[in-house]
């Protein structure tokens, strides 16, 4: 049996998800991910990693569904929710998926690609409510299939397939195993000490390592209660506060900003009133795009709480946290996490000195298995001994790990020096007339990379670019200063809320 579905069973009639108005407990997870896995193998003893698609809501169904394909022996490949149908016919052509598991309402809009090709399609609208849209079946094949036996999955077999989000390239399928899953979500586990007595919610995408690993399978791996709300909303996420049930909250920075836009819109009253809720949460964490230092400052004045910033990525889980006790450093991603083995490495990946910048290269067992379908891209992301290297430079200080950025396009090598975009980035956010901003490194003859910045102002329409840069140089050094601004409404982002360095190169450029 597979451990997810053990570690259920521990915990049959607890709570295990709140969504839409409805409470499902783990003995509904357990036998509605098993008729689904029924289905699935319809009489066939494995799927032995077939790949199984799936475009469904976030919430019980979405669970379901995850458990079903790994109890089948299938490999999970979760579609974004929000995608147009050429990025969801890019994933389900790359993957070959032989199945796909979509809600209802996104029918329509896969209907073009199931019309040419002969998936398998499962609908699933509810519990126990399954039917297939080429050829309908009966759901009494559902029910009497669901006492088969199902296939033993050995940890080593592949399980997932999550898409990078291919900024620079085409996005690759990071395929993780069972074993992989495991190791990330018993890290987290042991890391921030997940109990069956938390309640956390979910407002994170689902085709997303944040999302599935941090906030669901660590949730229900421990025996927690996992709320999901339809449709981010901050009134709605402080509206579930206020039930006095919710004690962990995980999401990313552009999250953590447009909450605290809305607690600036209501009364000092009703400010602490909350305030004195999110005081009593076990835990609040940040990650998938840096933490500018002012939103943790300014949410730790809110809330109360001391955000715990983390570093991970697609291919890893997570591997760096700040500690759930001792120091959180504003502006440091913290120590490596049990288990998981960190460097430093120069371009020769040799290892450099302490204090010294270098490229983050990580080894454990939360590390992936390979890209899908890419092994020259494989070979060239691990070292010849073995480690993963992330692209990320970072350097440590006082024995934190800081982020200086992506090797790609973080770093800024200009004039001879090679600089930290974030850290021009942060210093420009403490400006009184900038609420966010992105600095970027473009070709240029004299510098060979030029630094520019977008800015997205306060409630201004333009701002005086001398008195900027006077301002800039008695925080920083005058070789860092950006050349040229842009004034955006706002930055572009991906569905994480990270922005999308190429794009706002690209602004530039025209």
């Amino acid at each position: 049996m597979l451990p997810v579905i053990l570690q259920a069973n521990k915990n049959l009639n607890k709570p295990a998800i709140f969504c839409e108005g409805e409470q499902y407990s783990y003995a509904h997870l357990v036998n509605e991910s098993a008729q689904l896995a029924a289905s699935l193998l319809n009489n066939q003893i494995d799927l032995k990693e077939a790949r199984v698609a799936f475009m469904v809501n976030p919430g019980f169904n979405y669970v379901k569904t995850l458990w079903a394909i790994w109890q089948a022996g299938g490999v999970a490949v979760p579609l974004c929710i929000t995608h147009p149908l050429p990025s969801l016919e890019y994933v389900l052509e790359d993957t070959g998926s032989s199945a796909l598991i979509i809600s209802n309402e996104y029918l329509q809009v896969l209907q073009p690609y199931i019309s040419k090709t002969n998936i398998k399609v499962i609908i699933v609208d509810g519990p126990s409510n399954l039917s297939n849209s080429h050829d309908v079946q009966s759901n009494d094949l559902v029910i009497q299939s669901a006492h088969l036996p199902f296939p033993n999955i050995e940890l080593s077999r592949k399980a997932l397939i999550l898409y990078t989000s291919g900024t620079t390239n085409k996005p690759k399928g990071v395929v993780t195993t069972h074993e992989n899953i495991i190791a990330q979500i018993t890290t987290l586990i042991n890391a921030w000490e997940w109990t069956d007595k938390d309640n956390t919610i979910c407002v994170l995408p689902l085709h997303h390592v944040h999302g599935i690993i941090n906030v669901v399978c660590c949730s229900l791996w421990a025996g927690a209660t996992c709320t999901f709300v339809p449709h981010f909303a901050p009134k709605t996420i402080f509206d579930l506060f206020k039930t006095n049930a919710i004690n962990v909250f995980m999401a990313v920075p552009t999250i953590y900003f447009k909450l605290m836009t809305y607690l600036d819109s209501i009364s000092i009253e009703d400010q602490a009133n909350l305030k004195s809720l999110m005081t009593k949460f076990r835990l609040m964490v940040c990650g998938s795009a840096a933490l500018p230092v002012s939103v943790m400052e300014r949410w730790e004045q809110f809330s109360g709480q001391r955000l715990l910033e983390r570093y991970g990525m697609t291919e890893l889980g997570m591997a760096i946290s700040n500690p759930y006790y001792g120091q959180r450093k504003a502006g440091y991603v913290g120590l490596p996490l049990p288990g998981v083995s960190i460097k430093l490495v120069n371009e020769q990946y040799e290892e450099v000195a302490l204090g010294e910048p270098g490229e983050i290269v990580v080894l454990g067992k939360n590390v992936f298995l390979e890209y899908w379908q890419k092994p020259d891209a494989t070979k060239e992301t691990f070292t010849k001994d073995g480690w993963f290297k992330t692209g990320d430079i970072a350097v440590v200080e006082d024995g934190y790990y800081r982020i200086m950025g992506r090797s790609s396009v973080d770093i800024i090598k200009s004039g001879g020096f090679k600089i930290s975009a974030l850290e021009i980035e942060e210093v420009l956010r403490e400006h009184e007339h900038i609420a966010d901003c992105a600095v970027v490194g473009i070709p240029n003859d004299e510098w060979g990379e030029l630094i520019v910045a977008t800015l997205v102002l306060n409630n201004m329409e333009v701002i005086d670019e001398k008195m900027l840069n006077d301002w800039f140089v008695q925080k920083m050094a005058a070789y860092k200063k950006p050349r040229k601004y842009l004034i955006l409404s706002e930055l572009p982002r991906n569905a994480m809320g990270k922005v999308v360095k190429n794009e706002v190169k690209k602004l530039f450029e025209q």
